[in-house]
């Protein structure tokens, strides 16, 4: 497994990717989920709703015990940022993802490339969503503490020359940010698939029949698999968490 996405054809010249597939399925996914949850919703509350209800609430009630009443205009974007990946993540985990092998026109690979890839396993989108958080974020600065507030974040001739560095080492910390996310969700998401993918690979290898072999591996993937839904899980929410304290902290006007 490359780090690189693999390219599975073009459309006017703009190359579609297994993770590009993935990001898509994804997306019609959260899509069908909300569609679910619309019309699931009841007074006597059932499984489904209980669920979708008891995430948006937890959410909503620790950047609320963070944030206070800035969360309602925060919250929003940490819930979203949390489904998107923990969904994508778990979608990763679902068996064909990797193993079933597509044959791109031109390509030299004798066993084809894998139709489908996590899509946070690509920097890409891991990165795109490092940017998103940021630029909400001083977006969302500007809006609430003014201009003025913001940009003495950064610049301050009050005790020369001690604020001044101090503000550019916060101005370079912002761009630290981008990288710290990306780089966290993609490695790990990436990480647990070469483990698995080598697994698979080691089993495989072994001189045994057939059945024993397909076997061998299904058993061998249990406890990585049980150990990369936690991983899948956790880091959702360290991405969603992030995004909120640092929401809260670019937003309040005495910080």
């Amino acid at each position: 497994m490359t780090i690189a996405p693999n390219v599975l054809s073009t459309i006017f010249g703009v190359p579609i990717t297994n993770t590009v597939l993935m990001t898509i399925i994804t997306d019609v996914v959260i899509i069908a989920v909300i569609f679910a949850f619309r019309f699931s919703v009841a007074l006597y509350p059932r499984k489904f709703q209980n669920m979708c209800e008891m995430v948006i609430e937890y959410f909503y009630n620790a950047t609320k015990d963070i944030a206070g009443e800035r969360a309602r205009y925060i919250y929003p974007w940490v819930t979203t940022f949390f489904i998107m990946i923990v969904i994508s993540n778990f979608i990763g985990l679902l068996p064909g993802v990797e193993s079933i092998r597509f044959h791109p026109i031109g390509s030299t690979e004798l066993e084809g490339v894998p139709l489908l890839r996590t899509a946070t396993s690509d920097l890409n989108l891991t990165l795109a969503l490092a940017v998103i958080s940021l630029v909400v974020t001083h977006i969302l600065s500007i809006k609430y503490t003014g201009i003025k507030s913001y940009i003495g974040r950064f610049i301050s001739f009050k005790m020369l020359p001690i604020f001044l560095f101090v503000g550019l080492l916060e101005f370079i910390g912002e761009f630290t940010k981008i990288l710290s996310f990306s780089f966290r969700l993609f490695g790990n998401i990436w990480a647990g698939e070469i483990v698995l993918g080598t697994v698979t690979s080691i089993i495989g290898a072994i001189p045994l029949p057939s059945f024993l072999i397909v076997t061998g591996q299904v058993l061998a993937k249990v406890p990585f698999m049980m150990l990369e839904t936690i991983v899948a899980l956790i880091q959702a929410i360290v991405f969603a968490m992030l995004t909120m304290v640092f929401m809260s902290i670019m937003t309040d006007k005495n910080h």
